[in-house]
């Protein structure tokens, strides 16, 4: 396989290494924009896009969000299937015009939103396919340190810490307001609080709270940038149950304090490997995706209503 890599940063490393895990015979490509840029074993350096003569599979479109929509809309143009960092956009500016020339090229596309194959959120999935259940309330939780995300770099130069650059808690966390739409579908109204008033001092976005309604049960998104001790948690109001959901250690357990599912020996980075196993199968199959730009620009609706 061909693969055009835009944007040669954390997150498409970690793509990469999803697919050579995934034992993939595979020449990648990065489009580069300084034309002195090191040369990285396994990866050819190109500079423009227009004049090559290469028929990619498909494109990881993993620079900064605010830069996204430009090269969508640039290999969209190419008939490059594209796999999409979430979010797909950091604006919903012309958007409907881009999801019109993918639609209308006919473009296998997919936003990259790896918690979908979460072993925990899968499990969720299942059970709310399957079962009858009355839910009264979800609450969600997402906090963590920016500064230790990457380390031994200054996080206010990273694009998460700038507003300019499509970054903030929001556009981040968007994992989050995605799955909770996969597995409850998109709500009938939303409302949301957005501020930077932490002690981090950065001008993006660092306390975002979304509240949710259905028809029945109301859904509450707390997501953060300064919180020290990692916490990532699902909890799920039924009417003769609560479940709690982990989804650092891996874990569910019920209103009675029993595990009801438990993944071990599970790392995060196995989700890379089984969403672009997913894609690439969706490629070979010639169906559409879930989680394509249309259905994922619905879901940034939300996130971005109120900013």
């Amino acid at each position: 396989m061909k693969i055009l890599i835009i944007g040669l940063g954390s997150i498409a490393r970690k793509h990469i290494a999803a697919l050579e895990s995934l034992n993939v015979n595979m020449n990648i490509y990065a489009l580069r924009s300084d034309p002195n840029s090191e040369t990285e074993q396994g990866i050819e350096n190109i500079y423009d896009l227009e004049s090559l003569d290469i028929l990619f599979d498909f494109a990881i479109i993993s620079n900064p969000t605010h830069l996204h929509f430009e090269f969508i809309e640039k290999l969209a143009k190419l008939n490059i299937p594209l796999f999409v960092e979430k979010p797909a956009v950091h604006t919903l500016q012309n958007v409907s015009s881009l999801i019109s020339l993918i639609e209308n090229r006919n473009i296998i596309n997919y936003v990259a939103c790896n918690l979908r194959f979460h072993p925990c959120i899968e499990f969720l999935k299942n059970k709310l396919d399957h079962e009858d259940l009355k839910i009264n309330e979800v609450n969600v939780y997402c906090g963590s340190y920016l500064p230790d995300w990457r380390p031994n770099i200054d996080f206010r130069k990273i694009y998460s810490a700038n507003a300019s650059m499509g970054g903030g808690v929001h556009l981040d966390l968007f994992h989050e307001l995605d799955y909770v739409s996969w597995l409850f579908g998109l709500p009938n109204k939303s409302s949301s609080t957005l501020r930077n008033v932490s002690s981090l001092n950065i001008d993006a976005i660092d306390y975002a709270n979304y509240v949710l309604e259905y028809d029945t049960f109301t859904t509450n998104i707390t997501l953060n940038y300064y919180r020290k001790k990692p916490k990532r948690t699902i909890e799920i109001v039924f009417d003769n149950d609560i479940l709690e959901v982990d989804l650092i250690n891996n874990k569910i357990i019920n209103i009675n304090n029993e595990t009801v599912f438990e993944v071990t020996d599970f790392e995060i980075k196995k989700t890379y490997s089984f969403q672009l196993d997913y894609f690439m199968h969706c490629l070979k199959d010639k169906i559409e995706p879930m989680n394509c730009i249309k259905e994922s620009v619905e879901i940034l609706k939300i996130v971005l209503k109120d900013e």
